[in-house]
């Protein structure tokens, strides 16, 4: 697992790269959009922590009702803007769950009827015997 430090994480200095766009933000969070990141589901972003927060887990009070408030603003936003049918929101926590950057961040997805993976969720993962683990 690479570990990302405040010097060299992409969320903790946003703008080091010329194309990330702060769409949103508040004391304690902002809402990241990347033309290269956010390709295939339209409207796609994520709310991430202004200090250096490897999970989740380690979000303060403050920082969660700072994410829950953007959140609220996002979906005002996407709505008005992109009309979707549906929303994937999610964390992804360590290398297994496919945590690329150490830097916690919530992805909020706007899904659409008429995507390829209409319907697949989160769900689609655990559910799915093809995602049994070996002997269980």
């Amino acid at each position: 697992m690479k570990l990302e430090t405040p010097l060299n994480c992409p969320y903790c200095n946003p703008q080091k790269d010329p194309e990330q766009r702060i769409v949103f933000e508040n004391e304690y969070c902002l809402y990241l959009q990347h033309p290269k990141h956010q390709t295939i589901l339209e409207g796609s972003g994520l709310i991430v922590p202004r200090a250096h927060r490897q999970t989740v887990f380690d979000l303060t009070q403050e920082e969660w009702n700072a994410t829950y408030d953007l959140m609220q603003q996002v979906k005002t936003y996407a709505d008005e803007k992109y009309a979707p049918d549906g929303y994937t929101l999610g964390w992804n926590v360590g290398d297994a769950s496919n945590q690329s950057i150490q830097h916690a961040h919530f992805h909020i997805l706007p899904r659409f009827a008429d995507e390829p993976y209409a319907g697949k969720g989160i769900r689609a993962w655990f559910k799915s015997e093809e995602n049994r683990r070996p002997g269980r």
